[in-house]
């Protein structure tokens, strides 16, 4: 069964092997393909990333079991790497396997032909045709999750432009727990263990006294259309209604990510900008750039609040509280990624707002002659977009967004709103008074 982005389907629990194939050749950057084991609370430890250079996970679950193999055709110019994930033998802890792809050389957007399959027995149950990667150096690819009992299938296709480091972030691992790059040379498959013969066989007892056992339930994947695979709404909400892109303007500046079929997974928030050197007011830092700094105040239904912000190494969390993570720190903005938060829609309950700013921190004295532009991208709805107006003011922090919770729905607001500190107050605790969050601030650097 073929899927589209964001779409899924059962899985039987079962040996299953996974096929990452893409094109491969001269000025084609070298790729592989890694698992993540997942966990309530992300990954436990650095044994959970399997890949070419550590194949088999501690439980033995999961394997990677050959790389590179080239295309029985030459023609083709694939190639194609295997895992083996065998959902019989996954931890009770492990919510999901996410299968995700790395890069060498080069971005995902300069990989043609990403394709994922998933088979067993040699009989395929899905298939993915990876289209829209740009930026990404770590890729998701896809992921088996638990589900009612059982294991489905989502097609992801979502990535990282800082890599692996990205990823581990989002997932709880640390820098140094991730591998730094592909090997050069791959290393042989990892065989299945050979059965170890019983060396005193034990008589089969007579039949009337084994005990009957009910045989496991089977699951059977049928290949019905996708729309028939989606999972219901419930009763009280309406159906999500899914656009190509919804971009805010200041006559419409409210979206409802419920009806845009953004509800669970990860949110996104993007940040991206360039310098137009002929407006740009003051000076400019050594790397010829100017470093914004994207940051989020936050308060929980709980009632707890703060913020989200590279100074003070304040990046956050996707599985704690905040349930929110700073990526990184792009210090140009040169860079197709800019600056990235995630917010984990999965907790969405524990959110009663989250305002999303960016400031200045070195390189201009304003945002004037700054182009840049906000999207919001869920996993599983369509993108929310806005550009920031032009500033006519001396303001070195920007208002962009206002997430609010309202019931059952996580509503965006367009801010866009330029702020202008009094002297000797921080763009920060601007941000603040604006909106009442009450914070105590302390001076911080990164």
């Amino acid at each position: 069964m073929t899927l589209r982005k964001g779409e899924n389907m059962p899985l039987p629990t079962a040996v299953l092997q996974v096929e990452f194939t893409r094109r491969a050749g001269t000025g084609i950057p070298r790729a592989d393909v890694c698992a993540l084991l997942v966990a309530d609370t992300g990954a436990r430890d650095a044994d959970d990333l399997v890949h070419a250079a550590a194949p088999v996970h501690p439980s033995g679950a999961v394997r990677y079991a050959a790389g590179g193999t080239p295309d029985p055709d030459p023609a083709a110019g694939t190639v194609t790497d295997t895992l083996s994930v065998d959902l019989t033998s996954v931890e009770t802890a492990v919510t999901s396997v996410l299968v995700v792809a790395r890069s060498d050389g080069g971005t995902f957007g300069r990989i043609p032909g990403l394709r994922l399959r998933v088979t067993e027995g040699g009989a395929e149950v899905a298939r993915f045709d990876c289209e829209g990667a740009t930026a990404e150096t770590a890729y998701v690819l896809g992921e088996c999750y638990r589900r009612g009992g059982g294991w489905k299938f989502r097609a992801v296709g979502q990535g990282y432009g800082s890599g692996l480091a990205g990823l581990g972030a989002a997932y709880g691992l640390r820098a140094d727990q991730l591998p730094e790059r592909l090997p050069d040379v791959v290393p042989e498959p990892v065989p299945d263990p050979e059965p170890v013969p019983d060396p005193d066989p034990v008589p089969e007892p007579p039949r009337e006294a084994t005990r009957a056992v009910a045989p496991e339930p089977t699951v059977v994947v049928h290949a019905v259309p996708p729309a028939a695979m989606a999972p219901p709404a419930p009763a009280s909400a309406p159906a999500p209604v899914r656009l190509s892109k919804v971009t805010l303007t200041k006559d419409a500046p409210v979206v409802s990510l419920t009806k845009q079929g953004g509800t669970t997974g990860a949110l996104r928030v993007n940040l991206s900008w360039r310098v137009d050197p002929a407006r740009g007011g003051g000076r400019f830092h050594k790397g010829g750039g100017v470093d914004l700094d994207l940051c989020a105040l936050f308060e929980l239904s709980d009632g707890s609040k703060g913020v989200v912000q590279a100074l003070g190494n304040a990046f956050g969390s996707l599985y704690q509280p905040p349930f929110i993570l700073l990526d990184g720190d792009d210090r140009t903005g040169g860079s197709a990624s800019g600056e990235n938060l995630t917010v984990n829609l999965d907790h969405t309950a524990h959110f009663r707002r989250i305002l999303v700013f960016v400031t200045i921190y070195e390189g201009a004295r304003s945002f004037a002659g700054l182009h840049a532009t906000v999207t919001l991208q869920p996993q599983y709805g369509a993108p929310v977009d806005f550009v920031l107006d032009e500033c006519t003011v001396q303001s070195n922090v920007c208002a962009l967004a206002l997430l609010v919770r309202e019931g059952d729905d996580l509503v965006v607001r367009r801010e866009a709103r330029y702020l202008v500190p009094r002297r000797g107050v921080s763009p920060q605790r601007t941000t603040d008074y604006a909106y009442g969050w009450g914070l105590n601030w302390t001076p911080g650097r990164k």
